[in-house]
Formats: structure tokens, sequence, C-alpha cells
């Protein structure tokens, strides 16, 4: 005998509502409902060991940081004691819960504990490990065990979390008190979406330490009433004995914690079936497999294939696989710019123009203007039935359907995904929705990690950047130079470096104003980039000073890159250059390069310095050098 104590608080709640969906996949993976497929998702770690199936925020993370501490302190609820299951049941059900891509659940009272958990639900398991939660599901899986026996039959019932699920009265040997659960599977995006923002910004912000994304599971609901039969028909071999199993479709609420009788189902015979229905089912179940198989190592690396450092990577990943995975010619990804309250074109397959090329996009203007604004998804199978005005012939589209599709996060649209010309010819349907559907909230949270980083290297670049002329600044210089002084040692790899300094600066700046100071300077910055190679790094050292860093360049190379430099801004026209003592604008050069005695960042510099005084000395507009001795 077993006895079980826990703490049942009170609770209500209203019935929950059977979803009649039709869509199908996994954390990143999606495929059509047509076919009838389960796949769980794979799981990533970031290095905070958080391990979840949707690309890590920083909000995430900090979110997992204040969580760890407080998840430590209270014990988890014991979920199975396979040691009380009937000898021998517990591999059958695994076997089963493996091929059909489902939770099972053998239960023989309230739950948790069950007595054996195969394949369960990431997300059920966090919230039934969790003293704090594990009252959300007590009106659901908790009471399932007392509705099997109640009914006799297969009931179904969607869980608090948007889960799809039933349960059944199961007799395994003698054993007659027994239940089983089964699915825990998302029949709806729409659901897994709900629950994923719950998770993010919503009541179950404290779960996120437990890992509840590293398992999800999808399905259809076809597929929970199949496994429901295999069961059935499992349980009764195992017995050796034939029974009958009636199906409902029950929509039962929370029900009071009561145990009620249940009668026993009549035995009764089944014909047996033919040796070529046997062979059609094990075809069936053979391509069943090989689908699953297929697309299983297709969209296994969905989440991997849509993250990156670089954020145009990010862009073009989330589009190329969104493409190919909805059969699109075409398709497109804009991204909305928050300031301008605009959309802005990121990626694009199949357009006859350039990305660079492609206006932006007003809140409410076209299609994706007014998806937008809306922020609901448009699907059209005729644009000409839909009183759409089809676009000009030249852009050559094949089909008049499309989805235009908003990316949401935290009740924002924050892009418009759109695609058109399915590959087969057919239109875009509810169906290719619902695949859309599936993997919003990964592709939302890839968009806004790329956003950020978008937004923390503009910041690096300001940091390293001279606001005036755009030219690197002597800071970025300084750790560049040790790098390059360094591969020069190791490799034995010449280098040189150029100090340059504008003529006659501060008379011009005098005379002509800080204005036309500036705008000299932004001239001569032009000047001396035009000139270089795209290895070489030009600085604005300070003032009216240049520094220009030359890697892998003997002394003969940078002289010769100093004389075009100097010779282009003597042939360049300033507003004032005539006002200048030697009629222009001119700069000298100092010269020096990497050798035994100068084999430092500072040693270098000095070097180039002296050589410009020796150029500023000897009447301007000259490049001096200082050479190895």
């Amino acid at each position: 005998m077993r006895l079980t104590l826990r703490t049942q608080p009170a609770t209500g709640g209203h019935p929950a509502e059977v979803i009649a969906g039709a869509c199908l996949g996994s954390s990143g993976n999606l495929y059509s409902c047509a076919k009838t497929q389960t796949l769980r998702s794979e799981s990533i770690a970031d290095s905070s060991g958080f391990v979840v199936a949707l690309p890590t925020t920083s909000k995430l993370v900090e979110l997992l940081r204040m969580t760890k501490k407080s998840s430590k302190s209270t014990p988890a609820i014991v979920q199975e004691h396979p040691e009380d299951a009937p000898a021998g049941w517990e591999p059958v059900q695994r076997r089963l819960a493996d091929s059909s891509g489902l939770s099972i659940l053998l239960v023989d009272g309230r739950q948790p504990p069950a007595l054996v958990v195969s394949a369960n639900n990431s997300i059920c398991h966090a919230f039934q490990s969790s003293p704090d939660h594990v009252s959300l599901c007590d009106p659901y899986c908790g009471e399932a065990h007392r509705r099997a026996m109640s009914s006799g039959g297969v009931v179904h019932y969607k869980c608090h979390a948007g889960l799809q699920c039933f349960t059944m009265r199961i007799q395994i040997a003698r054993e007659r008190n027994l239940a089983v659960i089964g699915g825990r599977a998302f029949v709806a995006g729409s659901d897994y979406r709900r629950l994923v923002e719950r998770f993010r910004d919503g009541d179950l912000k404290k779960l996120l330490a437990s890992n509840p994304l590293s398992n999800v599971i999808f399905s259809r609901p076809g597929k929970l009433d199949q496994l429901a039969d295999r069961l059935h028909r499992a349980a009764r071999q195992f017995k050796g004995q034939t029974s009958s199993l009636t199906a409902t479709t029950e929509e039962p609420a929370p029900l009071e914690s009561a145990n009620a009788a249940a009668p026993e189902a009549p035995e009764v015979s089944k014909p047996l079936k033919s040796s070529s229905d046997l062979q059609s089912e094990i075809d069936q179940l053979r391509g069943e497999l090989e689908y699953r198989s297929h697309f299983a190592e297709s969209l296994r690396h969905f989440l991997d294939r849509i993250s990156s450092t670089d954020p145009q990577n990010t862009y073009t990943a989330i589009l190329i696989n969104s493409k190919d995975l909805l059969l699109a010619e075409r398709a497109s990804l804009l991204v909305v710019d928050e300031k301008a309250n605009e959309l802005v074109l990121k990626a694009g397959v199949g357009l006859n123009a350039k990305i660079s090329e492609v206006a932006r996009i007003r809140l409410g203007e076209g299609i994706a203007g007014g998806v937008l604004e809306t922020g609901r998804a448009l699907v059209v199978e005729n644009m000409e039935a839909a009183g759409i005005e089809p676009a000009p012939p030249e852009r050559q589209y094949k089909t008049k359907s499309f989805i235009s599709y908003p990316i949401r996060i935290g009740g924002r649209t924050i892009g418009v995904l759109n695609v058109t010309d399915k590959a087969t010819g057919e239109k875009y349907n509810d169906v290719d929705l619902s695949l859309l559907e599936i993997i919003g909230p990964q592709v939302a949270l890839a968009l806004e990690r790329a956003e950020w980083q978008e937004r923390a290297k503009e910041f690096q670049l300001m940091s390293i950047t001279d606001p005036l002329t755009g030219l690197l600044n002597r800071r970025y210089l300084q750790e560049r130079m040790n790098e390059e002084v360094n591969r020069s040692k190791r490799y034995d790899y010449p280098m040189s470096f150029l100090m340059i300094d504008i003529d006659d600066f501060k008379s011009y700046n005098d005379l002509n104003g800080h204005q036309a100071g500036d705008q000299a300077l932004q001239i001569t910055a032009h000047c001396l980039k035009v000139a270089l190679r795209s290895a070489d790094v030009a600085c604005r050292y300070g003032g009216e000073e240049f520094g220009i860093l030359l890697p892998q360049t003997p002394l003969n190379e940078a002289s010769a890159i100093a004389e075009r430099m100097r010779q282009r801004v003597a042939d360049t026209v300033y507003p004032h250059g005539k006002s200048q003592p030697l009629g222009g604008v001119t700069i000298s050069i100092g010269v020096s390069t990497f050798y035994k005695q100068v084999d430092t960042p500072e040693l270098i510099i000095a070097a180039a310095d002296r050589a410009l005084y020796d150029a500023k000395s000897k009447g301007k507009n000259r490049i001096e050098s200082i050479q190895a001795s």
C-alpha cells in the first residue's frame, strides 16, 4: 500500500476548451498538418547553463538568475515510483511513447506522482515538480484518474497550459485500479504562443529555471485517439485478455475532489485483422516513420539556423528557413524602426530590386503596413477575390495568394514576414498560417536578439569612431597597433605607420571660422580614405593630425602610399584653400616602420612624429621618414 500526502489548495475553474486544430510541428519544427507527425524540440544551452528550446535573450537570462537561488530552497515533487507499477509494463509504455511522440503516464490515483512517466512534456514536468505551481494542474491531470474511472472510456481535455490530453481506464494483468494520461501536446500554435508569453512576461517567470521549454510536444487531435487505441490493445495483449473500449469526447471541467466507483468494461471479442489489413497498417506506419525522420533531420536545428551573432545573418536565416518550410518562392522580412514607426526591409528572396533600393513602409501603408497597424496576420487565397489590387505585371508574380504575418513579442509587433508564390502553385491557407504560428515565438525572440545586437554594434562603433570625420579614433588605433606589432614580432612581418598633419591649419581656422575648419577636416579625411587599401587603418589622432596604420607594409611601399595621399590633398579644391600660405591646403607626412630598435607602438608613433617634425621644418607639403640605422 502506498500513502501520498500533499496539501491541496482550494481551486476552481472553467471547463477546459477542446481545440479542433490542424497545425503540427514542434519548437522550431514544422510541417504540413496533412501528415501525422509529432516531433520534440531540440534543446540548446547557453553559457549560464540555462537549457531552453528558444533563443536565449538577455531578459530570459536575467530572469533565470533571479530564480535560481529560490529554486534551490524548495525540494521538487517526486514524479513517479515505477517500483509499484505492474512488472514488465514500463518498457511497453516507453516504446509506445517513443513511437507516437506523445507523453504517457500510468496512474493509480491523484497525480503526481504517477507510477510510470514516459516522454513527459517538459512543461508538465516543470509545473508538477514545483510546489508553487503544481496546484495549477490539479483540476486537470491531478483529477485524471478519477475521471477515467468514472467514465470508463476515453476522456479528452485541455489543461490550463493549453496542452491537449486524454485519460482512460486501463487494466494491466490483474491490476484494475489503473488509468493512463496521454498526449500532453499542443494542437494549436496559438496555445503555445500564449504560454511562451506567460513564461517570458507573465505569471510563470519563476518556472524558467526548471527548463520548461526543453522538450515541447506538438501534435494533432487524431494522434491522441490513435495512441489511446494502441494503449488499449497493448494492455489487452499484456494481460492476455480482450476487452472493449469506448471513446467519448467529453470536455470535463475541473471536478470536485471525490472518487466515484466506475463499472468495469465488459469483455467482448474483436474480429482478427486479415493479413492484407495488417500489411497495410505496417506500410502506413513505415511511411509515417520515414516522413517523420525526414522532417526531423531537416528541421531539427531550426533554432540554431536562425540564430547568429551577426544581425544580418539572423535576418537572412529567418527568411530562408521560413521560405523553405512554407514552400515560398518569394519572401521578405521587414523590421520595425520604432523611432520612425516604419518598416525597413532587412532580407528578401525573389525580389526584383536591391534591398537598399526598397523604400520604407509607413504604418498603415500597403499590405505590410496594414498588418503592422492591426497586428493581425493576413492570409489571402486570391487577391482579386479579396478586393486587393494585384501587383503590376512587371513584378511577374506566379500566384495571387500570399501571407503577411506579424512577428510579435510582449504585445508589440517588431516585424512582418511576407511569403508568396508557393512552389506547388497552390493557395496559402489557414494550415500554412498555423505553421507560422508554430515558429512565431522563436522567430520573434531571434529577431529581438538581432535588434539588440544591432544596437550594441552601433554603440560599439560610436565608441571607436570620430563623429566629425567618420574615421576611427585614437583609442581604436592604439588597440590595433598592439595587435599588429605582436603579429610582426611573431611572423617577422613588416609594418609601417604614417603621422599626417594639415599644414597651417590654425591659420585656416582663424581666417575662415570653425565651421570651415571642420569642413576642411572632413575633406582631408575623405582624401586619405580613398588612397588606402582595405587592410589599412585610418584614424583621427587629434586636432588636425591623422594616423595611418599600414599592416604588412615595408617602408618603400608606405612612402608610395604617403605620396598618393599628399598629392590627392594638394589637388583637391578646398572652399578657402587659396587663403593658405602655400596657395592651397596641403599636408605633411612622417613615416616610420617596425624594426629591431623600434618595436613597440609607442616607439613607432614617436618615430613617425619626429619624421613629421622634419617635414614641417623643411618647408611643409612633403614626406620624411625614419629608417633603420
